[in-house]
């Protein structure tokens, strides 16, 4: 299966994603990811990458896409693959569509984790981090026994910068501008199933392979 999971930051795009690669025995494949392993590794593409990455400015689509056409090309994503918060906008999708044909195996599905911007907002804004160890609590679903203090080696609990509320809210606000648009996309091209995400994790898994399982006795 060739799946595209799309969602707002704070969906559980990457939980599910880890899920269906142990399932189905399929690779996840991330964009963030492949940048951080390719700036680490200093590839060509990786150094390319880095420029933009230092003076904090967005990796181009065309490099983005690159990445992710190499990735497809490697053994392991031959019976299939979960492309995990990658295409973002609607070039990107077009060009994603470019490539797989060319590789004639087009998308199977794509899935849409349905979460409210206020539940985002909760999930993402709750976390805190500790200075020391790198532990991460929430402190509404994992909190810790004091909520300045790790549990595990008594280091400082800090919320990092990008899981500040109004961090969150620009990031949620640049989802809505770019990446919703790949609704309709690909609605238009029958592929679009929409699932709840602000169910149990286990209940959105299973509403996740019911889709996929509908979709592959269509196929």
């Amino acid at each position: 299966m060739r799946v595209v999971l799309l969602g707002p930051p704070g969906a559980g795009k990457g939980t599910q994603a880890k899920m269906l690669e142990d399932e189905l025995n399929i690779p996840q494949i991330a964009s963030g990811d492949l940048l951080r392993i390719a700036v680490r590794n200093k590839s060509a593409l990786g150094q390319e990458a880095r420029r933009y990455m230092e003076r904090g400015a967005l990796v181009p689509d065309e490099l983005v896409l690159r990445m992710i056409e190499e990735r497809l090309q490697q053994r392991d994503t031959q019976g299939g693959f979960v492309l995990d918060g990658f295409p973002r906008t609607l070039a990107q999708a077009e060009a994603l569509r470019l490539t797989l044909e060319r590789a004639g195996g087009p998308l199977d599905l794509v899935l849409a984790l349905l979460v409210s911007d206020e539940e985002v907002v909760r999930r993402i804004s709750g976390r805190r981090t500790c200075r020391t160890c790198g532990a991460i609590y929430h402190l509404i679903f994992d909190p810790p026994r004091n909520i300045n203090v790790c549990d595990r080696c008594q280091g400082e609990l800090y919320q990092r910068d990008d899981d500040a509320e109004e961090t969150v809210r620009n990031r949620l606000a640049t989802y809505h501008r770019q990446t919703k648009p790949l609704l309709d996309y690909y609605e238009r091209q029958g592929l679009l199933r929409s699932i709840d995400g602000q169910e149990r994790m286990e209940a959105v898994h299973e509403r996740i392979m019911a889709a996929l399982g509908a979709a592959a006795q269509r196929a």
